[in-house]
């Protein structure tokens, strides 16, 4: 495969580990880093031979890596508990060893949705499920971080990107969870702390969220496909702002094609954000701007409806 940037392909030559790349968003920014001719590195814990406390055997890391390779990429699946850090050092030497280099990092580690209830005081959760979260949303991401950002900051213009479920804006609010509340506003403050770091070697880290997420397990919970997905808004109106994961995907392929990428160090944005500045659009064509619209509509009672916000 050629290394030649083109329109088309400016991320030639880039070498990226997706961090969390099983399903969801993750799948999503991998698959559109290939798009733009990356050669990535995909993890995750499950795979066509184990299935992680997830539970969906339907997703896998190595579907991840075959998806990059169509779109246009190299997909290289490799099976990492990102909790383990002998695991990480393992796979950042492996990927020193075999491309000597490592541009942009993605932590989209999560995992923890089968543990979350809404709703539920602090000292009525399940004290164990909430820790976990939190090992999950933060402890993950700051080992990988640890054992990834020596390969990095090798040259200049490194990229990392802290995945997350709301802008800094939005968060200030109760996220209705204890643990999802902390496990979802630490990447944002993780992004601007990599920022202050990353400064005196040329890097840059930001956090980036996509919008009411239509990720595969959230079309199953709404009992909807990616085809007709806008059935789901009879069970909620709100589904009617939801954004494919392809539209957080091109943000942080815009992102990281971008070469004064720098103005946006320590920042938290959003796909529906980083559209209006790049130009791309959710995958029907459209430019949802998902926390716009909970901002303004659902909690500010402003009179309108998600159409207006696409």
């Amino acid at each position: 495969m050629t290394t030649q940037q083109t329109d088309s392909t400016p991320l030639a030559g880039t070498i990226a580990l997706v961090a969390g790349a099983t399903r969801g968003a993750g799948r999503a920014v991998a698959v559109q880093l290939g798009a733009a001719g990356a050669t990535v590195y995909v993890t995750g814990r499950t795979t066509r031979d184990s299935v992680s406390e997830v539970g969906r055997p339907g997703e896998t890391i190595e579907q991840t890596a075959e998806l990059v390779t169509e779109a246009g990429g190299e997909g290289i699946a490799v099976r990492v508990d990102h909790l383990v850090p002998d695991e990480v050092r393992a796979l950042v030497a492996r990927i020193d060893r075999e491309r000597g280099r490592l541009d942009v990092l993605v932590n989209s580690l999560w995992g923890g949705d089968h543990l979350l209830k809404f709703g539920v005081k602090m000292w009525d959760t399940d004290l164990d499920a909430g820790l976990r979260m939190l090992d999950l949303g933060i402890r993950s991401h700051a080992i990988t971080s640890s054992c990834a950002l020596p390969l990095m900051i090798r040259r200049p213009g490194a990229l990392v990107v802290e995945m997350t479920d709301g802008t800094a804006e939005y968060n200030t609010r109760f996220r209705e969870n204890f643990f999802y509340d902390l496990a979802k506003t630490s990447p944002i403050r993780m992004a601007f702390a990599l920022s202050e770091d990353l400064k005196d070697v040329g890097g840059t880290a930001v956090s980036v969220t996509p919008g009411f997420l239509r990720s595969e397990e959230m079309l199953d919970a709404f009992g909807v496909r990616e085809d007709n997905w806008r059935e789901g808004a009879k069970k909620d109106p709100h589904f009617a702002i939801a954004e494919s994961p392809v539209y957080v995907g091109r943000a942080v392929a815009a992102l990281a094609a971008d070469p004064g990428r720098a103005r946006w160090n320590g920042q938290s944005l959003s796909s529906g954000q980083l559209a209006k500045v790049y130009g791309f659009t959710d995958a029907d064509g459209s430019r949802p701007d998902a926390w716009g619209y909970f901002l303004d509509v659902v909690h500010g009672g402003r009179n309108a409806t998600a159409d207006d916000y696409r």
